[in-house]
């Protein structure tokens, strides 16, 4: 039994790191591959067309057992439509061509200030009550607060590159003569084709569009609770837009002509880790654990990303930089926790609610019987 209750501890965290240092790892293939010439649009039509292939084949299987709903009706397709177009054709598009302009950290860096985001989003409509006396509605602030001024310093401000040379060990060949060409790397950490503000803007947008998409799949699920057919279908969806859209950008038949090389791995890696290996491990681990553990690992990204940036891409990664990335995990954390307060007030005042009408119930019995 304490086997059990250690390995049921242990397991989900384990888990839960490997998919993270994962991510880090296909999102510096993905710059390497966008560094060597693909487009991200192209990128994300064919990650996504796999994904979706893989997502409707899984998830009959794995809802075969549950009670069906029937979900080719208009509200559903026009839900799943709109998840597709702000999830996938929206905020994919502005992530990996943000990513063709930056580095691996802004995408970590910024992908951490969707909480705040989604929290500003939530106060403009009105779909949450900011309670000033609330520990968990100040502490969502402050992280708000927090997230924004990382995410300025992330854009702003890099600083100094943790080494001036080279790293040896990616290095096809090496500069040993100055007529010697610049050496060609394996992997690639800073985009050849740099625009570090243009690129942190458009993960910034890819992060509103990823809130957005939030609060619309929220409402979803709590109308159709089969997670895994909504993510196949909007993924779908997100597909077809994505073709459009592509069609529009990228006319050169070349950049749609796939070889056995580098760009075909990193597609069909990303296809299948995003849309069946990460999906299954973060709904075993939110069964296991509660809803509240998967998102406590997000940050986890921007520590492997520097481990990574500093031993392996010295040349391109800079001080700066990973400094803003950890200041958006710090403003993350305390959005989360002032996120985790609230819910844990309203869970005490419901049941306060509750106990006090249940002493009153033997009262209004007792008058009835008299």
């Amino acid at each position: 039994m304490g086997f059990t209750v250690v390995l049921g501890e242990v397991a989900p965290c384990t888990v839960m790191v490997m998919v993270e240092g994962c991510t880090i790892g296909l999102t510096i293939l993905a710059s390497t591959a966008m560094a060597k010439g693909m487009s991200p649009f192209v990128f994300v039509v064919y990650t996504n067309a796999i994904g979706s292939i893989i997502l409707l084949l899984y998830s009959f299987i794995y809802d075969r057992n549950r009670l069906e709903m029937p979900l080719l009706t208009l509200p559903f397709l026009v839900r799943v439509f709109f998840l597709g177009l702000i999830g996938v054709t929206m905020a994919q598009n502005l992530a990996f061509l943000g990513l063709s302009y930056s580095s691996p950290i802004v995408a970590i860096g910024m992908a951490n200030i969707i909480p705040a985001l989604s929290f500003l989003l939530a106060i403009i409509l009105r779909t949450t009550k900011f309670n000033w006396k609330s520990s968990g509605s100040q502490a969502r602030l402050i992280g708000t607060f927090i997230s924004i001024m990382g995410a300025t310093s992330l854009t702003l401000y890099r600083g100094p590159t943790i080494k001036n040379h080279s790293s040896p060990a990616l290095s096809l060949q090496s500069a040993a003569a100055a007529a010697v060409p610049p050496p060609q790397h394996l992997l690639v950490f800073l985009s050849t084709h740099e625009d570090w503000v243009l690129g942190c803007i458009l993960f910034a947008a890819s992060s509103l569009a990823l809130s957005i998409w939030n609060l619309v799949q929220v409402g979803t699920v709590k109308i159709y609770p089969q997670v895994m057919k909504i993510i196949s279908f909007y993924s779908l969806f997100g597909t077809i837009q994505s073709a459009v859209l592509s069609a529009f950008i990228e006319r050169d038949p070349s950049a749609w002509r796939l070889e056995l090389n580098l760009e075909l791995f990193v597609i069909i890696s990303t296809a299948i880790f995003s849309s069946l290996i990460r999906s299954s491990v973060h709904i075993w681990c939110m069964r296991m654990k509660g809803p509240s553990f998967v998102p406590i690992f997000k940050p986890l990204g921007i520590p492997i990303a520097s481990a990574f940036g500093c031993l392996l891409f010295a040349d391109t990664f800079h001080y700066g930089s990973m400094m803003g990335a950890f200041v958006c995990g710090v403003g993350y954390y305390t959005v989360m926790w002032g996120q985790f307060r609230e819910d844990d007030e309203m869970h005490k005042n419901s049941r306060n609610l509750s106990s006090s009408s249940d002493e009153k119930v033997p009262l209004l019995q007792e008058d009835s019987q008299v």
